[in-house]
Protein backbone atom coordinates (compact mmCIF):
# COMPACT_ATOMS: atom_id res chain seq x y z
CA UNK A 1 0.00 0.00 0.00
CA UNK A 2 1.29 3.48 -0.89
CA UNK A 3 1.93 6.03 1.86
CA UNK A 4 -0.79 8.42 0.63
CA UNK A 5 -3.29 5.53 0.53
CA UNK A 6 -2.38 4.57 4.08
CA UNK A 7 -2.84 8.13 5.34
CA UNK A 8 -6.15 8.68 3.55
CA UNK A 9 -7.60 5.25 4.32
CA UNK A 10 -8.20 4.80 0.60
CA UNK A 11 -6.75 2.09 -1.60
CA UNK A 12 -7.00 1.69 -5.38
CA UNK A 13 -7.61 -1.99 -6.12
CA UNK A 14 -7.81 -1.66 -9.91
CA UNK A 15 -7.42 1.08 -12.50
CA UNK A 16 -7.40 1.41 -16.28
CA UNK A 17 -8.19 4.27 -18.68
CA UNK A 18 -11.92 4.20 -17.88
CA UNK A 19 -12.48 2.32 -14.62
CA UNK A 20 -11.21 2.57 -11.07
CA UNK A 21 -12.02 0.27 -8.16
CA UNK A 22 -11.50 1.91 -4.77
CA UNK A 23 -11.67 0.64 -1.21
CA UNK A 24 -11.93 3.01 1.73
CA UNK A 25 -13.08 3.10 5.35
CA UNK A 26 -16.14 5.27 4.72
CA UNK A 27 -17.75 3.60 1.70
CA UNK A 28 -16.18 0.17 1.40
CA UNK A 29 -15.38 -1.00 -2.14
CA UNK A 30 -16.85 0.84 -5.12
CA UNK A 31 -16.39 1.20 -8.87
CA UNK A 32 -15.88 4.62 -10.47
CA UNK A 33 -15.85 5.88 -14.04
CA UNK A 34 -15.17 9.50 -14.91
CA UNK A 35 -14.99 10.32 -11.21
CA UNK A 36 -18.57 9.14 -10.62
CA UNK A 37 -19.39 6.09 -8.53
CA UNK A 38 -21.17 3.53 -10.72
CA UNK A 39 -21.52 0.61 -8.27
CA UNK A 40 -20.90 -0.03 -4.59
CA UNK A 41 -20.31 2.75 -2.06
CA UNK A 42 -22.89 5.52 -2.21
CA UNK A 43 -24.86 3.70 -4.94
CA UNK A 44 -25.52 0.81 -2.56
CA UNK A 45 -26.67 3.23 0.14
CA UNK A 46 -29.07 4.97 -2.28
CA UNK A 47 -30.65 1.71 -3.42
CA UNK A 48 -30.84 0.41 0.15
CA UNK A 49 -32.87 3.40 1.31
CA UNK A 50 -35.32 3.06 -1.59
CA UNK A 51 -35.67 -0.73 -1.58
CA UNK A 52 -36.39 -0.79 2.16
CA UNK A 53 -39.49 1.25 1.37
CA UNK A 54 -40.41 -0.77 -1.70
CA UNK A 55 -40.35 -4.10 0.15
CA UNK A 56 -42.85 -2.74 2.69
CA UNK A 57 -45.20 -2.05 -0.22
CA UNK A 58 -44.40 -5.23 -2.17
CA UNK A 59 -43.05 -7.95 0.16
CA UNK A 60 -43.41 -10.65 -2.50
CA UNK A 61 -41.80 -10.38 -5.95
CA UNK A 62 -41.14 -13.61 -7.79
CA UNK A 63 -39.51 -12.17 -10.91
CA UNK A 64 -37.30 -9.10 -10.75
CA UNK A 65 -35.55 -7.29 -13.60
CA UNK A 66 -32.63 -4.90 -13.22
CA UNK A 67 -31.91 -2.74 -16.27
CA UNK A 68 -28.42 -1.39 -15.70
CA UNK A 69 -26.94 -4.17 -13.59
CA UNK A 70 -23.51 -2.54 -13.33
CA UNK A 71 -21.38 -4.13 -10.64
CA UNK A 72 -24.45 -5.52 -8.91
CA UNK A 73 -25.20 -3.08 -6.06
CA UNK A 74 -28.97 -3.26 -6.46
CA UNK A 75 -28.89 -6.97 -7.30
CA UNK A 76 -27.16 -7.81 -4.03
CA UNK A 77 -29.80 -5.94 -2.03
CA UNK A 78 -32.65 -7.47 -4.04
CA UNK A 79 -31.38 -10.98 -3.34
CA UNK A 80 -31.32 -10.16 0.39
CA UNK A 81 -34.78 -8.58 0.54
CA UNK A 82 -36.67 -10.87 -1.86
CA UNK A 83 -34.91 -14.11 -0.97
CA UNK A 84 -36.82 -16.49 -3.23
CA UNK A 85 -37.03 -14.23 -6.26
CA UNK A 86 -35.65 -14.94 -9.71
CA UNK A 87 -33.43 -12.01 -10.71
CA UNK A 88 -32.42 -10.99 -14.24
CA UNK A 89 -29.75 -8.33 -14.66
CA UNK A 90 -29.11 -6.57 -17.98
CA UNK A 91 -26.09 -4.42 -18.81
CA UNK A 92 -24.46 -3.51 -22.11
CA UNK A 93 -21.03 -3.12 -20.51
CA UNK A 94 -19.29 -6.43 -19.89
CA UNK A 95 -16.35 -4.79 -18.11
CA UNK A 96 -18.30 -3.36 -15.18
CA UNK A 97 -20.07 -6.68 -14.71
CA UNK A 98 -16.71 -8.45 -14.58
CA UNK A 99 -15.43 -5.90 -12.06
CA UNK A 100 -18.56 -6.47 -10.01
CA UNK A 101 -17.91 -10.21 -9.96
CA UNK A 102 -14.29 -9.74 -8.88
CA UNK A 103 -14.57 -6.90 -6.38
CA UNK A 104 -18.23 -6.51 -5.29
CA UNK A 105 -19.22 -10.17 -4.92
CA UNK A 106 -21.71 -10.08 -7.79
CA UNK A 107 -22.96 -13.68 -7.83
CA UNK A 108 -23.74 -14.90 -11.35
CA UNK A 109 -25.11 -18.14 -9.89
CA UNK A 110 -28.04 -16.31 -8.29
CA UNK A 111 -28.60 -13.75 -11.05
CA UNK A 112 -29.34 -14.36 -14.71
CA UNK A 113 -26.93 -11.94 -16.38
CA UNK A 114 -27.62 -10.64 -19.88
CA UNK A 115 -24.87 -8.63 -21.59
CA UNK A 116 -26.91 -6.58 -24.04
CA UNK A 117 -28.58 -3.23 -24.60
CA UNK A 118 -31.42 -2.63 -22.12
CA UNK A 119 -33.53 -0.88 -24.76
CA UNK A 120 -33.46 -3.87 -27.08
CA UNK A 121 -34.03 -6.26 -24.21
CA UNK A 122 -37.17 -4.58 -22.89
CA UNK A 123 -38.65 -4.25 -26.39
CA UNK A 124 -38.16 -7.92 -27.23
CA UNK A 125 -38.63 -9.88 -24.01
CA UNK A 126 -42.02 -11.52 -23.55
CA UNK A 127 -41.59 -12.07 -19.81
CA UNK A 128 -43.48 -10.18 -17.09
CA UNK A 129 -41.86 -8.93 -13.90
CA UNK A 130 -43.18 -8.03 -10.45
CA UNK A 131 -40.43 -5.47 -9.90
CA UNK A 132 -38.22 -3.63 -12.40
CA UNK A 133 -35.30 -1.38 -11.45
CA UNK A 134 -34.05 1.07 -14.07
CA UNK A 135 -30.56 2.54 -13.53
CA UNK A 136 -29.32 3.29 -17.03
CA UNK A 137 -26.67 5.96 -16.82
CA UNK A 138 -23.78 6.17 -19.25
CA UNK A 139 -21.28 7.86 -16.94
CA UNK A 140 -23.27 10.84 -15.68
CA UNK A 141 -25.60 10.95 -18.70
CA UNK A 142 -29.08 9.46 -18.88
CA UNK A 143 -29.48 8.47 -22.58
CA UNK A 144 -32.46 10.07 -24.31
CA UNK A 145 -33.88 6.76 -25.56
CA UNK A 146 -34.61 5.78 -21.97
CA UNK A 147 -36.81 8.85 -21.55
CA UNK A 148 -38.83 8.07 -24.67
CA UNK A 149 -42.52 7.20 -24.73
CA UNK A 150 -41.70 3.91 -26.45
CA UNK A 151 -39.31 2.84 -23.70
CA UNK A 152 -41.56 3.88 -20.81
CA UNK A 153 -44.56 2.11 -22.37
CA UNK A 154 -42.47 -1.00 -22.99
CA UNK A 155 -41.30 -1.10 -19.37
CA UNK A 156 -44.87 -0.70 -18.15
CA UNK A 157 -46.10 -3.48 -20.45
CA UNK A 158 -43.58 -5.88 -18.88
CA UNK A 159 -44.98 -5.39 -15.37
CA UNK A 160 -47.37 -7.85 -13.79
CA UNK A 161 -50.65 -6.54 -12.39
CA UNK A 162 -49.70 -4.62 -9.26
CA UNK A 163 -46.06 -4.56 -10.36
CA UNK A 164 -43.66 -1.74 -9.51
CA UNK A 165 -40.88 -0.07 -11.50
CA UNK A 166 -38.25 2.19 -9.94
CA UNK A 167 -36.39 4.71 -12.12
CA UNK A 168 -33.17 6.03 -10.55
CA UNK A 169 -32.02 9.52 -11.54
CA UNK A 170 -29.32 11.91 -10.37
CA UNK A 171 -30.63 14.84 -8.33
CA UNK A 172 -27.73 17.25 -7.99
CA UNK A 173 -28.41 20.97 -8.44
CA UNK A 174 -27.45 20.86 -12.12
CA UNK A 175 -29.77 17.92 -12.88
CA UNK A 176 -32.74 18.57 -10.62
CA UNK A 177 -34.91 20.31 -13.21
CA UNK A 178 -34.42 17.60 -15.82
CA UNK A 179 -35.05 14.80 -13.32
CA UNK A 180 -38.26 16.41 -12.03
CA UNK A 181 -39.43 16.88 -15.60
CA UNK A 182 -38.93 13.15 -16.14
CA UNK A 183 -40.98 12.44 -13.02
CA UNK A 184 -43.89 14.43 -14.42
CA UNK A 185 -43.66 12.43 -17.65
CA UNK A 186 -43.88 9.18 -15.69
CA UNK A 187 -47.03 10.44 -13.96
CA UNK A 188 -48.75 10.40 -17.35
CA UNK A 189 -48.20 6.65 -17.73
CA UNK A 190 -48.52 5.23 -14.21
CA UNK A 191 -51.48 5.49 -11.85
CA UNK A 192 -49.21 6.59 -9.00
CA UNK A 193 -45.60 7.78 -8.73
CA UNK A 194 -43.82 8.21 -5.39
CA UNK A 195 -40.70 10.38 -5.17
CA UNK A 196 -37.94 9.10 -2.89
CA UNK A 197 -34.87 11.30 -2.57
CA UNK A 198 -31.93 9.44 -1.02
CA UNK A 199 -28.90 11.73 -0.91
CA UNK A 200 -28.00 13.11 -4.37
CA UNK A 201 -30.47 10.94 -6.32
CA UNK A 202 -34.21 10.74 -6.82
CA UNK A 203 -35.98 7.40 -7.26
CA UNK A 204 -39.37 7.38 -8.96
CA UNK A 205 -41.44 4.45 -7.65
CA UNK A 206 -44.14 3.80 -10.25
CA UNK A 207 -47.17 1.57 -9.72
CA UNK A 208 -48.85 -0.43 -12.46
Amino acid sequence: MKVNELLSGTRVLYQDKKWKVIKDFAWGTYIQSGGLTQSGGIVTKIWKETLKKVIDIKPVAENILILGLGGGSAAKLVSQYWVNSKITGVDINKKIVELGKKYLKLDENSIGIQIQDAYGFILTTDKKYDLILVDLYNGDKFPEEFESEKFIKSVKSKLTKGGIVVFNRLYGADRRTQSMKFGRVLEKYFKKVDYIIPMANVDFVCYN
